[in-house]
């Protein structure tokens, strides 16, 4: 494996994998941890400062713009700066979707083009379908006492409609949404070895 693409799959592994979740805890602990708000806080500021340094190592003035986007879109979106306005669809689709593709593409030989924005514009439209899904699955594992209900189909058939029901089918689309990304990435790291 290249260093570019160690780099870069070890960058958005502690700034997205860690730092962001360690933020996220921090504003209104929605993960409910039982972890310290010292130990998130040292969390964050290492797992955001190591990326930050080694991209600028690595890519000095060149990767400047995508060193504090990417920078400014973990702390912005997960603290949900600006009263909440970083905190929506658009943003995550955009900075946990979109910018890690163009970011890792650029970082390999410093140039953009076309299919670093169709694979862009790719991981932003999966970015929206997993946020969709994953909001509806939250709100009804975290927010709900209860759900009643039930479903008669055009044959007769009745089948009783409760949290369970409604989540097995958003649960597994979100898991094949997961494993999927991971075996584009693999086959996008292996194309580049």
């Amino acid at each position: 494996m290249s260093p570019s693409v160690a780099g870069t799959l070890c960058a958005f592994f502690l700034a997205v994998g860690v730092a962001a979740h360690a933020l996220d805890e921090l504003h209104g602990r929605p993960l409910r941890t039982g972890i310290s708000r010292r130990a998130l806080v040292t969390a964050a500021v290492i797992c955001t400062v190591v990326p930050v340094a080694v991209g600028w190592w690595y890519g000095g003035l060149r990767l400047l713009p995508f060193i504090v986007v990417g920078a400014a879109l973990v702390v912005a979106y997960n603290l949900e700066l600006g009263g909440g306005r970083f905190h929506n669809g658009v943003v995550f689709a955009a900075g946990w979707g979109a910018f890690p593709v163009l970011t890792g593409y650029y970082a390999q030989d410093f140039r953009l083009a076309a299919p670093a924005f169709i694979a862009a514009g790719a991981a932003f439209l999966i970015s929206v379908a997993q946020r969709e899904l994953s909001t509806h699955v939250r709100e009804l594992r975290r927010r709900t006492s209860t759900v009643e209900g039930r479903i008669v189909f055009e044959d007769g058939r009745i089948v009783p409609l409760d949290r369970s029901a409604l989540l097995v089918h958003d649960e597994a689309a979100l898991r094949a949404l997961a494993l999927g990304m991971v075996c584009l990435a693999a086959a996008l790291v292996a194309w580049r070895l």
